[in-house]
């Protein structure tokens, strides 16, 4: 071991632009890699599952259970690495989720439930939906719906149909989720007098209008040289459409919805109300981000999108107001940053007090920002994001205690040597040689006490589940920052302490140390 770190020394020593060019590079892979790596609040903790959900209107959850539920969960059994499949039965709803392993791909795990659900026997009007890929985490972004002139059933009209589907193209969006408001519907009252002149049935007025509300495609005619597309245009846009539905023909003569029944707009049956503030009746929208994508981009684009919907797709008496996004949290980013770069600050003041000199103050402290920049390289390079429970649990001290036990062994070696020689002598000696074979002796030291501390977050990396997503990002990003440290220290600091002490080494008598020592 004492060869081995010997060597890299003494190849540092000798190729010092090597190694200035090295650390720049990885210094600028280290910046980049923190441009571009996702930066969370706090880690996902879930593992990936997959939610099924299901549709059928008007059953009872008996019958959904047993129809819809049952069927699928007989199937999920089959897929591959999956841990538990759990389901919930409501009234005319299925919802199953399969939750898989750790470390299983969302798209593994999505592709084996699609090819699972094509063998499932439903009912013939029945369609299972897989859910978009997030997970609990994945909430960005709050807003409501504001009109002065508009009531909440135009407002959710405008959600559903226009903001719903231009949110949906930004990039990172999973899904959007709205609640509130009133769902607008076409309501047909039949006149219970009326269809029985007519030996109507409600029934035959319901088939009615749902036959008639489709285009039919028909030939081409051929004429004078030109042809002609025949198509039968059946679609309902408006009341006035519905009310010149036939129903059937009675003398001869058609029979109209408007003979019989009442046409007129009206919403379907609210189970719900969402209020805000001191409005007692809003239309609200949650923005949903895709799993593993970047926080900060995402609520970017969705922003940006808001922006333009706000002046350019919706009336101009119709507002997106937002009441929360993701940046309230994200900003204790901001906050996580500027300890850090405190912590630097109060690292180096701490280190001058008892070093007493800019140069081997300089040395160890330019260890922090270079081990940080290569935690995050590596963060980058084994596709983690980084968040505030992993960088706000860095320990400065214990990156730059190596640097420190370095620095200060070559600057007492080094003083001795002047000491020795005297001074003016001492300035024009070469000291690669006493610093080479001093820094092999104190780098042994150094490396195996770093590989103690990397050797205790050993256990982290054994955890599993919640425990495990929660706490071994800290670990890794600890352990690359505490690898970045012991690299530098034993090919920067020895190249820096060949330049920046070349002449004038002397141990001072420090004021402060020796009232520590008499104290």
């Amino acid at each position: 071991m004492n060869k081995f770190i010997k060597n890299i020394i003494g190849f540092s020593l000798r190729n010092k632009l090597f190694v200035f060019f090295a650390t720049a590079l990885l210094a600028i892979a280290g910046w980049i890699s923190y441009l571009n790596i996702p930066l969370e609040a706090f880690p996902d903790v879930t593992n990936t599952q997959i939610t099924v959900v299901t549709e059928w209107n008007g059953r009872s959850a008996e019958e959904v259970e047993r129809f819809v539920t049952t069927p699928i969960e007989i199937a999920m059994n089959a897929v591959q690495k999956k841990t538990s499949v759990r389901s919930v039965t409501m009234f005319g709803l299925s919802v199953i989720k399969i939750i898989f392993e750790d470390d299983v791909e969302d798209f593994f795990a999505r592709q084996q439930v699609n090819n699972l659900l094509h063998n499932v026997q439903l009912p013939e009007e029945v369609e299972p939906d897989v859910q978009p890929p997030y997970g609990p985490t994945g909430e960005i972004y709050r807003y409501i719906l504001k009109s002065e002139k508009r009531d909440t059933r135009e407002l959710l009209t405008l959600q559903n149909w226009v903001i719903d589907r231009q949110l949906r193209a930004v990039p990172g969006v999973a899904d959007i989720v709205a609640f509130g408001g009133q769902e607008k519907i076409y309501e047909i009252s039949v006149d219970p007098v009326k269809i029985q002149k007519y030996s109507l049935t409600p029934l035959q007025v319901y088939e009615a209008v749902t036959k008639a509300n489709l285009n039919v495609g028909g030939d081409v005619i051929e004429k004078a040289g030109q042809a002609y597309v025949v198509r039968g245009l059946g679609l309902l846009n408006t009341t006035r459409d519905i009310e010149n539905t036939i129903v059937a023909t009675y003398n001869d003569n058609p029979v109209l919805v408007k003979n019989i029944a009442t046409v007129m707009e009206s919403s379907a049956t609210r189970v719900g109300q969402v209020g805000l503030n001191d409005q007692d009746d809003v239309v609200e929208g949650i923005i949903v981000m895709r799993k593993d994508e970047n926080p900060a981009e995402v609520l970017a684009r969705v922003k940006s999108k808001i922006t333009e919907i706000n002046a350019k797709v919706l009336p101009h008496d119709v507002k997106m107001e937002m009441f929360y996004d993701r940046d309230n949290l994200m900003y204790c980013t901001h906050t996580v940053m500027h300890n850090l770069v405190e912590g630097i600050i109060f690292v180096t003041v701490i280190v001058f007090i008892f070093m007493a000199d800019w140069r081997t103050t300089l040395t160890v402290s330019i260890i922090i920002p270079l081990a940080l920049l290569f935690a995050f390289m590596c963060l980058k390079i084994k596709g983690m994001s980084a968040n505030l429970l992993s960088l706000g649990a860095v320990d400065f001290g214990i990156i730059i205690d190596g640097a420190v036990v370095m620095v200060e062994g070559l600057f007492v070696a080094l003083d001795h040597r002047a000491h020795k020689y005297g001074m003016e002598r001492f300035n024009k000696l070469s000291k690669l040689g006493l610093i080479k074979r001093t820094g092999a002796g104190l780098g042994k030291a150094v490396f195996f006490s770093k590989l103690i501390i990397i050797s205790a977050l050993l256990p982290i990396f054994a955890f599993q589940k919640v425990e495990g997503k929660m706490f071994s990002p800290l670990a890794w990003t600890l352990g690359f920052a505490l690898l970045g440290a012991l690299l530098f220290t034993l090919t920067l600091v020895p190249v820096l302490v060949s330049i920046l002490l070349r002449k004038n080494v002397r141990e001072k008598n420090n004021p402060f140390v020796n009232f520590l020592t008499a104290l």
